[in-house]
């Protein structure tokens, strides 16, 4: 049989696993009339958007370079997705200095409009994009896709797929966006590049390049506005602002090695650049919802606590001071009805011991920062309509959140008396959930019983959440796929979702899902086709 970069080279697949160029519909642009709506060669990485403004958004690409050296790239934004009412338009110059990606922030836009947008460089184009900018006055209605965890190593991206051409104003990647494992050593499906782990800048460039010919990451990108945090596979595992559980002194650096993890990450996605490390950040949808996106993992983290004793020492920090103080000046002044923290690790207490003898199973998460979580449910209790999305656990879960789950006479589970706040968290695009449904449902069943503030949880599928959100209530309907080996794109299921009344900080079962809005707008044209599996066998 032949090697694998042979069989690359036959099928017309990039090393990462997409095809270099994807064609769509030959059809005039302004300013550039002679080139097709074809993705060049020049654009082998898709296009994105994100950090979504009243007036402005982030537009991204990456041009792959004849030659090393400075590249001019023009950029058109258009009101129709044929970009012939061509609205703006303008240049960018990008080089080897910033791994040729292009990253524009443009101004001047109307909220709550649906904009298309193209790249032009090397004598060929980009893919058409779509982006939505984010409203302002009063808002009728959002809906927000939320995910977390996409583990290239253990297969593909069904999940991006299905929510490409969903009826969403932006989605909200709540983090683990790559991995740094090397091949094999995190999911055996799919061959990392480079097969080692990640840990110099150029390591890190090269695992976002990957990810980014992912046919599946590309058709989300090009239709939605993104909102990202990380998480720690970003720079490696189970990091905090010293140091982190695989981070080895033979591998340097660390303070170096999250530096380059950082500057891969400000290159790569759509975000609007801060101080270096920076990724706290706020946005208005108008009167109806403000999105708080937190750092819980590396801005002002200490290191995990060794044991449960530890976790409850008053000095411990997972937000810092500064994004602390940030936090509750934000929230004591929004005037928003809904209140949406955006964050990486679980905030509801997670028992696995008797209900009078908490025991908490992961340290990780906000249970080894107990003074500070009292802290954070200080906030939530001060303000109406606070609502916490999670990632990292490759779990559904659904929580209210109080100080004591397992004290009665705070928490009464049939009333809601005692709850602060709500948390959803969502479940991974990809990375590894439990393999056996009944071990699962044991597991699942065993864990409500002892955890009375949970109201659903589910270990084995992997899958989304969408939120919507209006005036007087909010929903997030939970959504599973099948698998995410290469046969496993079927359509996805709908399993459970949940209200939150308006004034009333309590999760209640909803009778069906939320349907989406009858017009919504046009996608764009030119959706990457699914991606052709790669044998392992080479």
């Amino acid at each position: 049989m032949f090697g694998r970069r042979e069989w690359l080279r036959r099928t017309g697949v990039g090393l990462g696993g997409a095809v270099v160029a994807t064609t769509v519909p030959t059809a005039g642009c302004a300013g550039e009339s002679s080139a097709p709506l074809t993705a060049s060669p020049a654009f082998v990485h898709g296009v994105a958007s994100g950090d979504p403004l009243p007036d402005a958004v982030i537009l991204w690409t990456r041009v792959t370079p004849e030659t090393e050296g400075p590249i001019e790239v023009r950029w058109v934004v258009a009101s129709d997705p044929e970009l012939r009412d061509e609205l703006l338009e303008g240049t960018f110059t990008t080089g080897p200095e910033r791994d040729y990606t292009v990253k524009v922030d443009v101004t001047g836009l109307s909220p709550s409009t649906t904009y298309y947008y193209r790249f032009f460089a090397l004598g060929g184009g980009s893919l058409v994009g779509r982006t939505r900018t984010a409203p302002s006055g009063a808002v009728e209605r959002a809906r927000f896709g939320v995910v977390s965890c996409s583990s290239y190593g253990h297969g593909w991206f069904h999940v991006y797929r299905h929510l490409a051409t969903e009826d969403l104003d932006a989605v909200l990647h709540l983090g683990d966006y790559i991995y740094e494992y090397a091949t094999d050593r995190y999911g055996e499906q799919r061959v990392y590049e480079p097969e080692t782990e990640i840990v110099s800048l150029s390591d890190y460039r090269t695992r976002y390049a990957q990810y980014r010919r992912d046919r599946d990451l590309q058709a989300i990108h090009q239709q939605h506005p993104f909102i990202c945090v990380w998480d720690d596979h970003e720079t490696t595992n189970d990091s905090y602002q010293g140091g982190a559980e695989n981070h080895q002194p033979s591998e340097g650096s660390w303070e170096e090695r999250k530096a380059a993890a950082y500057q891969a990450y400000a290159e790569w996605l759509p975000i609007r650049e801060q101080e270096e490390g920076k990724i706290w950040r706020k946005f208005s949808w108008g009167q109806l919802a403000e999105l708080f996106m937190l750092d819980t993992r590396i801005w002002g983290r200490d290191v995990q606590p060794d044991d449960a004793d530890d976790a409850g020492d008053p000095t411990r920090q997972i937000l810092g001071e500064d994004q602390e103080r940030w936090l509750s000046e934000g929230l004591e002044g929004s005037t928003a009805i809904w209140k949406i923290l955006g964050q990486q690790v679980m905030v509801g207490q997670l028992n696995t011991g008797r209900p009078d003898m908490f025991s908490p199973f992961n340290l990780d998460q906000w249970d080894g920062y107990a003074v500070a979580r009292d802290r954070l449910f200080d906030l939530l209790e001060s303000v109406e309509n606070p609502i916490v999305l999670t990632g990292d656990i490759h779990s559904h879960w659904a929580i209210e959140l109080t100080r004591d789950p397992f004290d009665p006479e705070v928490y009464d589970p049939s009333t809601g008396s005692g709850v602060v706040g709500v948390e959803f968290v969502t479940s991974a695009v990809s990375s590894p959930a439990l393999p056996d449904e009944r071990l699962g449902g044991s597991l699942e069943e065993g864990l409500r019983r002892g955890n009375p503030h949970m109201k659903h949880i589910n270990f084995v599928k992997r899958g989304w959440i969408t939120l919507d959100v209006t005036p007087a209530s909010s929903q997030a309907d939970f959504w599973e796929i099948d698998g995410v080996e290469a046969d496993d794109a079927g359509d996805p299921s709908f399993r459970i979702a949940f209200t939150v009344t308006s004034g009333t900080p309590r999760l209640e079962q909803a009778s069906g899902v939320t349907e989406p809005r009858a017009d919504a707008p046009e996608l764009a044209p030119g959706m990457p086709e699914r991606e052709i599996p790669i044998p392992r066998e080479f």
